[in-house]
Order: C-alpha cells, then structure tokens, then sequence
C-alpha cells in the first residue's frame, strides 16, 4: 500500500469551501483505498488530508482523471499552499486490509 499524509493552507475564511471540493470529487477513485479530510482544531485556514492507496501508480494515474483535474482547478482560488506532505507505508488498521 502506499499512503500519504499532507496539510494544505486555504486562504483565510475558505477552508470549507476547499473542504466541498475535495469531499465532492474524492467518491471511487481506482485504487484509493481511503481518503479521509480533516480540520486542524487549532488553526482555521488548515486542512489535513490522510490518503491509503493500493500503490503508488494508482496514485499517479488518479491525478491525470478528467474529474480530478477539475477539482484541482475550482479548488486553486481558494487554497493558499500546501505546508507539506509526508509518504507512508501503511500495512493495515481498522478498515484497511493488512498489507502482504
């Protein structure tokens, strides 16, 4: 499996509107195995997105799909940057198969 973990910055007051475009184009993605958004509770513009993939390629491959791509660009105006991203290896947890 193959996972990451980022924080992205919205502009100031629009970190929910980030937040519906990520939940609004994150349905069945091929090979995303999770996808889960999250609010900082100490600072307002942050959001934290915590991805499982089966692997890496599928990753990749999800970044080039129409749907994606438009995502991408309703969400631009609103995010201020990306702080960082970290990759994982995850090997299994509450709702994820254990990796072989």
């Amino acid at each position: 499996m193959y996972g990451l973990i980022g924080k992205m910055r919205a502009a100031r007051g629009q970190r929910d509107a980030v937040m519906d475009v990520l939940r609004a184009s994150t349905g069945a993605l091929p090979g995303c195995l999770s996808y889960i958004i999250a609010t900082d509770p100490v600072d307002a513009d942050a959001i934290w997105v915590t991805e499982v993939w089966t692997d890496q390629a599928s990753h990749k491959a999800s970044l080039q799909l129409p749907e994606v791509q438009a995502a991408i660009a309703k969400a631009r105006p609103f995010i201020a940057g990306f702080e960082f991203q970290v990759e994982t290896h995850p090997v299994g947890g509450f709702g994820l198969a254990e990796a072989k």
